[in-house]
Order: structure tokens, then C-alpha cells, then sequence
């Protein structure tokens, strides 16, 4: 199994450099770093007396990786959670943050066992998590990750600017998707077919 600070590398590669889109309602992110996040840390890496984007861009990878850990896996008690889904699910949290400890809430819950879709990695939570992977152990990992898809173009349904996202500029995945599935079994991949029949209706 990989280490925890080998998948914050591998999320800190996959988010890529400093971007600041105005679709992205983060603002200013470097690595998945947003600068909400840096405020909320107290990063004022230039020692300036603000926080602002000079200091996104002077972020360094270590520094990165460092955040996720502590902040986005340790903190939320996702080490607590089954191993099969730790990897993906850490992802996730970069990404979403609490929403993506409630897209396993939710599908745990749709599989029989009580958890309450707040977005805590509890008691109950961690229970239940290790009662499902019990009971679907070859298959919980990718049904959460058909459930993060799922998210995804649920959240581009509902918010047009968000759909370059998860549908690229010649119609096909787009990074949103391609992200859930590298934590999909092969098998349950959409087809180019089946994602464009599922964005056909996207303006």
C-alpha cells in the first residue's frame, strides 16, 4: 500500500501549478492549495503582512504535500477509514473538502449501515465504513468512486461554468472525471460514448 505522503506527491503533480480561474470559486491555487487555505494557515510566505496570490506562487511543493497531510488526511481522521478507500477518498478532500467524506456517508448509508451524511469522520462513520468494506470488500473502493463521478456531474448539472471540468473543449472527459476514475477499476470506466451521451444535454 502507498504511504500517505506518496499519494499527497501524487495529488500535489496531478493539480498541477498556480492557476487562478475565475470559474474556480477557490480563487488563486498552486497544487490544489487554495488561498482560502493559506489564510486560514497563516502562510504570508513573503512576510509581507497579507496573504494574497504573490504568495500562492511562492508556495513549494513540500510545503504542499505538508498541508494535504496534515490538514486533508490526519485532521479529518481519513486514516481511520478502511484502507481501500483512504487513497481516493484523501483525493477527494483536496478537492471537495467535507463533501467528500459525505459522498461515503451517503453511499455507506444507501448499503444499509447508519451513517449520517455531515461530512465527519466519527465514531459512527468509521463504523460503519469498516461494516461495509466487510461486506463489499472487492467492490467498495470503486463504488465509491463511481459516487464521486457521480458528484461531479451532478455539480455540472447544476453549475454551467463548472462543465469544463468535467467535459473537455472536444467533448470528452474532462479532468474532473478522469480524476475519479484513475480510482475506478478499469471495467467500470465510462466509454467516450456514455460520458458524451451523459453531457449531451450541457449547452
Amino acid at each position: 500500500m502507498q504511504t500517505v505522503e506518496q499519494i499527497a506527491q501524487q495529488i500535489v503533480a496531478r493539480e498541477g501549478g498556480f492557476v487562478n480561474d475565475p470559474d474556480d470559486p477557490g480563487g488563486a491555487t498552486k497544487y490544489g492549495v487554495t488561498i482560502g487555505t493559506m489564510r486560514s494557515l497563516g502562510m504570508d510566505l513573503n512576510r509581507d503582512g497579507r496573504i494574497d496570490n504573490r504568495d500562492v506562487r511562492a508556495l513549494s511543493r513540500s510545503q504542499a504535500q505538508d498541508i494535504f497531510v496534515e490538514h486533508y488526511f490526519r485532521r479529518p481522521g481519513l486514516a481511520e477509514l478502511p484502507e481501500t478507500l483512504q487513497a481516493s477518498v484523501f483525493d477527494m478532500y483536496v478537492n471537495a473538502g467535507a463533501n467528500a467524506v459525505k459522498i461515503l456517508q451517503k453511499l455507506i448509508s444507501r448499503m444499509g449501515f447508519a451513517a449520517r451524511a455531515d461530512g465527519v469522520v466519527g465514531p459512527k462513520t468509521i463504523a460503519a465504513a469498516r461494516q461495509a468494506a466487510g461486506a463489499a470488500p472487492d467492490h467498495l473502493a470503486d463504488a465509491y468512486g463511481i459516487a464521486r463521478r457521480n458528484y461531479y456531474y451532478a455539480l455540472a448539472d447544476q453549475r454551467p461554468a463548472s462543465r469544463k471540468y468535467a467535459r473537455n473543449r472536444a467533448g470528452g472527459k474532462g479532468g474532473w472525471i478522469t480524476r475519479a476514475e484513475e480510482f475506478i477499476a478499469d471495467r467500470y470506466h465510462l466509454t467516450e460514448a456514455e460520458h458524451r451521451e451523459r453531457t449531451a444535454t450541457w449547452a
